[in-house]
């Protein structure tokens, strides 16, 4: 009997011991879960799920420890305000990291909340303001508007060679900057901008608009806004007999604007961040792991969220820490990470360096890689 109490005794300190070796780390993610921008937000959340479940799957460790990644989700609505209560709530929770945010007008005021609490942060938005702060806790997993706003405006040029071009902004931190860098690489490519109108993110009649747009007969319409916006654009161009293409950036370059905007999206050219999925083994393999875990295709930026999560847990493992920031921070400055959309390395204000971007058609409802 004395055996047996010791066994279980014995048994039960093992079972103490597994049980502290075992840590959980949880990473923050904020997004619009609800609202006009739900698919993306969603779509972002997946991406990071799928990267965390892998992670788990594979039994990492992290100096000696074995840690099981957690995703705490948040729903930043796409409104400033709601994401800097998200960001001080995770904050409060002591999250180890966030991925995220994915608007530009959420993650400049909510950067600030980490910046005071040295959490680092994986977002995609865009806007160059983000990194001009001075913070060293961002790291760009994605493009910034000066790279989509440019790749757009030097297609315009070369390879639509138009000579005018309107410009139409949501006035979405987002919107006015990715247009304010289609502006300026145009009339460097001495595209003429011939009118600039303004909306917001929660319109959906641009017929007075376009209206006075049709009086210039602009080769191209620029809109620096997202799909919610930019597919009843498309549809309403159609409508009102405007010649002009759309072009965009990454926020209408995506499922949900072929899915709305039906056979208007014919008309629509947008450039993303990254590679084209279907071009590479990894990003072929990628899709079909998302298709076959979600049953959906992928909106924008998935993989990025993917691949970001991947790369916090490399960065954690060679700082040896899964709680020390500084540490995490300084590691992920020295990234040099392959990921499945590209290679993730940053420069001092913690732009992606190099971030390749690819301009894309909506072809079948879906963005395809644009061939000449």
């Amino acid at each position: 009997m004395r055996q047996f109490i010791t066994a279980v005794v014995a048994a039960s300190a093992l079972g103490a011991i597994a049980a502290h070796a075992q840590e959980v780390v949880v990473i923050g993610h904020s997004a619009p879960l609800t609202g006009p921008q739900a698919a993306n937000g969603k779509d972002n959340e997946n991406g990071a799920r799928l990267a965390i479940n892998e992670l788990n799957a594979q039994h990492v460790t992290v100096a000696g420890k074995a840690v099981t990644f957690k995703l705490d989700s948040q729903d930043d609505q796409a409104d400033p305000k709601v994401g800097v209560q998200v960001a001080q709530n995770l904050v409060d929770k002591g999250v180890v990291a966030v991925i995220g945010p994915y608007n530009s007008g959420v993650a400049i005021p909510a950067s600030r909340v980490y910046h005071n609490a040295n959490i680092p942060i994986l977002p995609v938005a865009s806007n160059p303001a983000l990194t001009q702060q001075g913070f060293k806790n961002i790291f760009r997993i994605g493009a910034s508007d000066e790279q989509l706003g440019g790749t757009m405006a030097e297609f315009a040029a070369k390879t639509l060679h138009a000579k005018t071009a309107a410009i139409i902004d949501d006035r979405t931190a987002y919107g006015q900057g990715v247009a304010q860098q289609f502006e300026d690489v145009a009339k460097a490519n001495n595209l003429k901008i011939v009118d600039h109108q303004f909306t917001n993110s929660q319109a959906t009649d641009f017929l007075g608009i376009l209206t006075t747009i049709k009086a210039e007969n602009p080769d191209v319409i620029f809109f620096g806004g997202y799909a919610a916006q930019g597919a009843p654009m498309a549809k309403q161009m159609r409508q009102r007999g405007l010649r002009a293409k759309l072009l965009g950036g990454d926020g209408i370059c995506s499922a949900d604007m072929g899915k709305v905007a039906g056979d208007a999206a014919s008309i629509v050219y947008c450039a993303q961040g990254g590679v084209a999925l279907d071009k590479t083994p990894e990003g072929r393999e990628f899709l079909k792991k998302y298709h076959d875990a979600y049953h959906m295709d992928t909106q924008v930026y998935a993989v990025n969220y993917y691949d970001g999560v991947k790369m916090l847990a490399d960065a954690m493992v060679k700082a040896g820490t899964t709680t020390d920031k500084e540490k995490l921070i300084d590691q992920l400055s020295k990234e040099h990470y392959k990921g499945v959309a590209g290679t993730y390395s940053f420069d001092a204000k913690g732009d992606l360096t190099g971030a390749p971007t690819t301009v894309y058609v909506i072809r079948n409802g879906l963005p395809v890689p644009y061939a000449q």
